[in-house]
């Protein structure tokens, strides 16, 4: 874990973190822990109401690039077959 330190915090900022803290029942440092992990690591909520991370840009471009090698995708099948996948 580390440690991080804000200076120059502008005062309107901290009571909306208070007020969020205490809308929670948590202290002002979880509020801040939570919020700054929200915005780096996004999250969605899925139709099960379980939750997954949002992709990221890079991964969804990822999707659209070609592949370095083919691949067998009748044997990819097979294998699932085999092991019960499918």
């Amino acid at each position: 874990m580390s440690t991080i330190t804000i200076r120059n915090l502008d005062d309107s900022v901290k009571q909306v973190l208070r007020e969020r803290a205490a809308a929670r029942g948590v202290s002002m440092e979880q509020e801040v822990r939570d919020s700054l992990r929200e915005m780096a690591m996004p999250r969605t909520r899925l139709e099960n109401g379980a939750w997954r991370l949002k992709a990221s840009r890079e991964e969804i471009l990822a999707l659209g690039r070609k592949l370095e090698r083919p691949f067998d995708l009748k044997a990819i099948t097979d294998h699932m077959w085999d092991e019960g996948l499918l």
